[in-house]
């Protein structure tokens, strides 16, 4: 379809055609595509492989051991202690990864994953930064903050992200010059040094530690929901980014340019999200602006617009400061109805009430 459309640029949105290799076919047709390779991707693919680069390139992370078997994750899970930190090796659309202080449940998901990565806690607040790179030169988006855990304070499972909010006011001032330094330019070299070098959107997610930032993870490709506030900022055109990230020219590409103030996104869920989301339910009042969908789907019958995922959508939306753009996202959910839906009533509430503090 690329190529019937004679396409300027192919942008390849999820993790799992990026590990399957999708940007290597669009790019051997020669058609730009901004998207790792299938061997880049692997960063994203393999949480085993991203620490193993690392390592390689010294980048701050928490210690971890790539786990087999039961007794390997046993063995790894008594020698980290609680909380303990299992994550599911290959592609699990953001909910592999379990925190936990009960030990069986930790073991569980290790027996159930098969192949894991067992690391040591984190402590302090996430963040996640964007980085657009051709594969030599790199440029960082606004840092952003999300909120994986279902409930209010942090509390129930993980899920892929239930609202976001940038900029970050209670941030060290050099945050992003310390990240590409310690992580990115060292992560993009050995990806260099391996013949594999990774051209696209490098996500880290990092923990502010006592000790300083520390790679949680690394995805290989826009994550939801930070990219709503953040693109939400940008006033740079994203198109133009792209591409020159994607023909190698992004060097040569102007400094982004962002627009004043702050972003909130915040995940309106379905019913039973994330263990056994419902579908099929009617949704009202989501044809408005800042209203991002995910999991909607028109009904055959009618065209009544029905929730079809998880997180069905979103309300995006700006203000001059976090305080207005947090109550602009929550007024515009008000006004969509979706029985059994839920959401997060604290998306970006301690950043606004400044209770969000650094690890000394």
């Amino acid at each position: 379809m690329a190529v019937e459309a004679a396409a300027d640029l192919v942008v390849v949105g999820p993790e799992a055609p990026l590990v399957a290799g999708v940007a290597d076919a669009v790019r051997a047709k020669g058609i730009p595509c901004f998207g790792p390779s299938a061997a880049a991707a692997r960063l994203e693919g393999s949480k085993a492989f991203a620490k193993e680069i690392m390592a390689a390139g010294n980048v701050p992370t928490a210690r971890a051991y790539a786990c087999r078997t039961v007794d390997e994750a046993a063995k790894a899970l008594d020698e980290f202690g609680a909380p303990y930190v299992v994550k599911n090796d290959g592609l699990a659309a953001g909910k592999g990864v379990v925190v936990t202080d009960d030990r069986a449940a930790a073991l569980a998901h290790a027996e159930a994953c098969g192949r894991v990565v067992i690391e040591e806690y984190l402590a302090g607040p996430e963040v996640s930064l964007f980085v657009v790179t051709d594969g030599e030169a790199a440029v960082p988006l606004l840092p952003a903050q999300d909120f994986k855990r279902v409930g209010d304070g942090d509390t129930g499972p993980n899920t892929g992200g239930m609202g976001a909010y940038a900029p970050l006011p209670w941030a060290p001032p050099n945050l992003v010059d310390e990240v590409m330094s310690s992580v990115v330019r060292p992560t993009l070299a050995q990806m260099r040094g391996r013949g594999t070098p990774f051209a696209g959107l490098l996500y880290v997610g990092l923990a502010l530690t006592a000790a300083g930032p520390r790679v949680i993870e690394f995805n290989a490709r826009f994550g939801d929901p930070e990219t709503q506030v953040v693109l939400a900022l940008l006033e740079t055109p994203l198109a133009g980014l792209l591409h020159a990230a994607a023909t190698g020219t992004l060097a040569e590409h102007p400094p982004l340019r962002w627009r004043p103030g702050a972003a909130v996104t915040v995940v309106l869920a379905a019913h039973g999200y994330p263990a056994a989301p419902r579908t099929g339910d009617v949704i009202t009042g989501a044809e408005r602006a800042g209203i991002i969908h995910a999991g909607t789907a028109r009904r055959a019958a009618d065209g009544a617009l029905v929730s079809a995922g998880g997180r069905v959508l979103c309300g995006t939306a700006t203000g001059p400061d976090l305080a207005g753009a947090r109550a602009a996202a929550y007024t515009l959910l008000d006004g969509v109805t979706l029985d059994g839906a839920h959401r997060r009533s604290d998306i970006a509430l301690a950043a606004v009430q400044r209770r969000v503090v650094l690890p000394e």
